[in-house]
């Protein structure tokens, strides 16, 4: 099967509808681990990704895999979030084959709300927020200790998604804190194979040259907290480096072509 990262636009968008309807099936009919548990856009993609039910949720050793490929051995993890819950899973598939993450990040989003106590459910509102591929970064520094081993890539994926939340928020309009009840894939984003240090340099924002903490944080629009995981765990790969001080702060470039 091509991967899906060849395929044209029009191709993907049949392969995202094939993947709709194969997960719908599947969370109806069956009972397999973690399938009732299990969010939708977990197991779109994880349908979209492999449409063969027979790979998924593999037992091996202690763990389950999401996907499993005998030829050539490969495992495919679909992780949205808490890359530290992977590590005993990690050291124990790394060790065996290849593994590969698969991290989907909210590209365009449409925010729906579900009144409780009515099951009305509001029309969708665009959010102005614009996911990003490097927004991956501040989970890998969870991982450090993997992030040099060779069998281990990562594989973000940019996806439009509808989302929905249910009016039980502290606020006074019930938004604030409220619970996110699940999110629907309904177009596929850009993605990228990370493999090399330089495939981490070409999905940072533009920066400038030496850059600073406070640089990165205005680029890249993270926290404080996620920017310094971000550096530290592109400091590990080899993207980025430190190069000297301005005052107080430290500099640093990234790896330039050869």
């Amino acid at each position: 099967m091509m991967p899906f990262w060849e395929l044209t636009e029009d191709q993907r968008a049949y392969r995202l509808e094939q993947a709709r309807t194969l997960s719908d099936e599947a969370r109806k009919q069956l009972l397999g681990i973690g399938m009732q548990k299990e969010r939708t856009v977990h197991s779109v993609l994880k349908f979209y990704l492999e449409p063969d039910v027979d790979q998924h949720e593999i037992p091996i050793g202690s763990f389950i895999a999401d996907i499993y490929h005998h030829a050539p051995m490969e495992a495919l993890e679909i992780q949205t979030a808490g890359f530290g819950t992977m590590r005993k899973k990690l050291d124990a598939f790394l060790k065996e084959f290849p593994v590969t993450i698969i991290h989907p990040i909210p590209w365009h989003k449409w925010v729906f709300w579900s009144d409780p106590e009515t099951g009305e459910v509001s029309p969708g509102h665009k959010s102005p927020k614009t996911g990003k591929l490097y927004m991956i970064l501040p989970e890998l520094y969870r991982i450090s200790s993997f992030l040099n081993n060779p069998n281990l890539t990562f594989l973000p994926i940019l996806l439009d998604v509808e989302e929905y939340r249910i009016l039980d928020g502290w606020s006074k309009d019930k938004k604030r804190g409220a619970h996110r009840i699940d999110r629907i894939p309904i177009k596929m984003g850009p993605s990228v194979l990370l493999q090399s240090p330089m495939d981490y340099v070409h999905i940072l924002p533009e920066l400038p040259d030496p850059f600073t903490a406070k640089d990165f944080i205005k680029a890249t629009r993270f926290s404080p907290r996620a920017a310094s995981y971000a550096l530290s765990a592109l400091r590990t790969l080899g993207a980025v480096y430190q190069c000297g001080t301005q005052g107080r702060s430290y500099l640093y470039t990234t790896l330039k072509e050869e």
